[in-house]
């Protein structure tokens, strides 16, 4: 079977390249220590070396001054501050839950609203899928059939259209359901093989029948192996049945004998994993709220520092954005731990999907060769069935009716001589 690694390695999604630090050369040089970097979204920003101040903005003239009225050592991912590197190196091998949107907050500006165009992806139930509408075309896991683990990625709503089902749990039901049927046809033959046998059972018992039995001459023979005849084809029959059953019904009955437990596991396993995925996912949220909270806290000293309300404001927004900071990188974190657990969940369902397709393969590769060998009995039986009135059909064209009448007057003659007229 195809290695997981190898099968599934074509979707994943590439990293964004590192930008190149360069030269703005639409504007002339940089201020010492600045660089220009070009996001994903083809915008240019500026990084401070010495500082780690991020800006949008163009910097002033000013050595290591940005336009932006407050600067930071923070870059802002989704309108939320983390600290460290910029925006495009939130991915940590694995695809990021919420990608950067085409027009993010300033860094240097948390009083500003959160902009953003359409997303790139978006959740559903736990698991994170890529936007529909800027989707990147996929290359799908095996291009050249229609593979389980191409097309059960998504849950869909139950017959009652209540509650959702996965896509994993939808093929589990199509194995238990093939393992069914696979019983009811079993079943089936079962009832073929009684037919037989009652069938041998009644020839047996009718080729004993007297009826006509003093028939004589070639027609009596005849009849003699007529009747004979439906002995033999019983006992055709009675092999046919006992073949049915060692050669068809008991293989189906004891194929995969322990499928339905083998079955439970997989689910186990995979629910298990989705959970898990689930509770990564939720401490994602809780992480991201954290962190909006800490940034309107930090917009709200901001403002004050702005006004001048408090000679403790400026050492409590190094304190707010200290918080700030923290917060942005527990999100971070969140979303790597919540990567890794989605990276997990689709290894084990590539797979897990693909062992049920080659089970399912087999399954009706079996149940085609056992339904094969139940035609060729059968082909067999009205072979022997032929043989078994071959001898009736000679005896038949045989059937002389003056040799009979032979046979009967040598047999039962009283005397040839004939009677003559008495003389006076």
């Amino acid at each position: 079977m195809e290695e997981p690694q190898e099968v599934y390695s074509s979707l994943q999604k590439p990293r964004k390249a590192t930008p190149q630090p360069g030269e703005d050369t639409l504007n002339g040089h940089l201020p010492p220590g600045w660089q220009s970097y070009m996001s994903p979204q083809g915008r240019r920003y500026y990084v401070n070396t010495f500082t780690n101040e991020t800006t949008w903005e163009r910097p002033s003239s000013v050595p290591g001054t940005p336009k932006s009225p407050v600067s930071q050592k923070t870059s802002a991912v989704n309108g939320y501050y983390v600290s460290g590197s910029p925006v495009h190196q939130l991915d940590s091998g694995h695809t990021s839950l919420r990608k950067p949107s085409g027009d993010p907050q300033s860094p240097g500006s948390p009083a500003a609203p959160r902009r953003q165009s359409k997303e790139s992806s978006l959740t559903i139930n736990c698991v994170t899928f890529p936007h529909p509408d800027v989707m990147p075309e996929q290359q799908l896991l095996k291009p050249s059939e229609w593979s389980y683990c191409d097309y059960f990625w998504a849950d869909k709503k139950d017959s009652q259209g209540n509650n959702t089902v996965s896509g994993f749990e939808i093929l589990l039901q199509k194995q238990l359901k093939g393992k069914q049927m696979q019983k009811e046809m079993a079943e089936f033959v079962r009832e073929r093989i009684k037919i037989e046998e009652e069938y041998a059972k009644n020839l047996s018992k009718l080729s004993q029948n007297s009826l006509a039995a003093q028939e004589e001459g070639t027609l009596g023979e005849a009849w003699a192996q007529l009747k004979k005849s439906l002995a033999d084809e019983a006992e055709v029959h009675l092999k046919f049945s006992s073949k049915l059953q060692s050669e068809v019904e008991k293989p189906l009955l004891n194929f995969r004998e322990n499928f339905k437990k083998d079955m439970k596991k997989c689910d186990h396993h995979i629910a298990d994993l989705r959970k898990h995925l689930a509770s990564r996912y939720t401490a994602v949220e809780k992480a991201r709220k954290a962190l909006t909270e800490r940034q309107k806290d930090l917009e709200m000293k901001t403002q004050q520092l702005e006004v001048k309300l408090s000679n403790k404001t400026e050492e409590e927004i190094k304190k707010a954005r200290r918080k700030s900071t923290q917060a942005g990188d527990d999100l971070m974190r969140c979303v790597d731990l919540y990567n890794q657990a989605q990276s997990k969940w689709f290894e084990e369902m590539v797979t897990t999907t693909l062992e049920l397709e080659r089970l399912e393969v087999e399954r009706v590769e079996m149940i085609r060769q056992h339904l094969c060998q139940y035609t060729q009995l059968r082909h067999e039986t009205d072979m022997f069935n032929q043989s078994t009135v071959e001898l009736v059909d000679q005896l038949l064209r045989k059937v002389d009716p003056a040799k009979d009448r032979e046979l009967w007057v040598k047999e039962h003659k009283t005397g040839d001589i004939r009677p003559v007229d008495m003389e006076i």
